[in-house]
């Protein structure tokens, strides 16, 4: 995708994410629908459905070529990232949606090829867009946000992490973990990966690892993490597939590999 198409790209998506976030802010003040999906905690609402259902459409009557993947299943049945494939979580943070009215986002990512080409995170009720354009930075709210500060440590670490991680679970050695919440400075939890990745692009956190991710909820923060210097694998250091869920570590880069081979790796069972 060369740069006059993807400037091109960017403001179109960018125009639909901005309209999807005002219509979530007048849907969310009426009566809605709320369903469970896997589990009791995995919350799905009509304005989640209707928010893709609005991305799809367009999408589909804009760009025909073009495939998307979405959490609730409007869009296209992708089998691997050929040609230009947008991944769209519509709300990241729904249970932050239902109970708090705040702390959610829409993600996303849009790839050529496997090649991460444009993240867009909107942090709806704070009316703060994240984006990155391959090789052109990450900005907030149109302000460039700068390379990530050299002097981060695992003593002067503020992670993110759920509550997966440090409870007594069959994957992961608790004692392990919680040596880990002894050693950095803090653990944050906002329920929410888009944001979660945004925070570490900001240098809010200096890094996120959770058990159980989505392509959805991190492809776009992916791009604007890797646009400041941030790395993204899994919780072993091996590379994120794009099209399953698993694990995810995302991290500056001082802190990346001493948190897989000092605890994740012997945290896992």
């Amino acid at each position: 995708m060369n740069t006059s198409s993807r400037n091109e790209l960017f403001q179109q998506a960018k125009q639909w994410v901005l309209e999807a976030g005002a219509n979530i802010r007048t849907q969310m003040i009426q009566p809605m629908e709320i369903d469970t999906k896997s589990n009791a905690n995995d919350l799905v609402t009509s304005v989640d459905k209707k928010t893709e259902q609005f991305f799809v459409e367009r999408i589909h009557q804009h760009y025909p070529d073009h495939q998307l993947l979405g959490e609730e299943g409007y869009g296209d049945d992708v089998k691997e990232l050929t040609g230009v494939t947008w991944i769209i979580d519509p709300i990241d943070g729904t249970m932050n949606f239902v109970h708090q009215k705040r702390n959610f986002a829409i993600s996303v990512g849009i790839y050529q090829d496997a090649v991460g080409e444009i993240g867009l995170i909107y942090d709806v009720m704070n009316d703060v867009l994240y984006h990155a354009l391959r090789d052109e930075g990450a900005y907030r709210n149109g302000e460039k946000l700068p390379q990530l500060k050299p002097d981060v440590t695992l003593e002067t670490t503020v992670l993110g992490m759920n509550h997966y991680m440090l409870c007594p679970n069959r994957l992961l050695d608790e004692q392990v973990m919680h040596q880990l919440v002894k050693k950095i400075r803090g653990v944050r939890t906002y329920g929410s990966a888009a944001i979660e990745f945004a925070y570490v692009a900001e240098g809010i956190l200096d890094g996120y690892a959770v058990m159980r991710l989505s392509p959805w909820d991190f492809a776009a923060g992916m791009i604007i993490v890797h646009e400041v210097g941030g790395l993204t694998t899994n919780l072993t250091g091996n590379a994120v597939d794009m099209l399953q869920s698993g694990s995810i570590l995302v991290s500056h880069p001082n802190i990346h590999q001493q948190l897989i081979e000092e605890y994740f790796i012997k945290a896992k069972k």
